[in-house]
């Protein structure tokens, strides 16, 4: 397991990636992620707040971390993003898909 680091809030999971999700470290994000899934809860939040950057690589352990915890009975959603982030998110469609929330409390709202 790398450095994710991670809360549980409300009853949700929330995952806390610092400053990229790329190729380079994407592998090892989705291993975590999936570990913290299995182990619960399995309602998801990712928290990006330090997020500075988001390849496709990483929207792509978005989309697999949310079909994990659905199968579960879960679901996933996003919050705190930063502008570069969110940019990203919007284009991408990711906000639209799993929402996009502003604070970490109205994440766990939505879910």
């Amino acid at each position: 397991m790398t450095n994710l680091k991670h809360e549980v809030t409300g009853g949700c999971l929330v995952l806390k990636p610092s400053r990229r999700i790329d190729s380079a470290n994407a592998r090892a994000f989705e291993e975590d992620a999936f570990l913290l899934v299995d182990q619960g809860p399995v309602k998801v939040i990712i928290d990006s707040t330090d997020l500075d950057y988001i390849s496709s690589a990483g929207l792509r352990v978005i989309l697999t971390t949310a079909k994990k915890a659905k199968a579960a009975g879960g679901g996933l959603t996003i919050a705190c993003a930063t502008v570069n982030v969110k940019e990203v998110l919007t284009v991408s469609g990711f906000d639209t898909i799993f929402g996009l929330h502003d604070t970490i409390e109205a994440a766990i709202a939505s879910l």
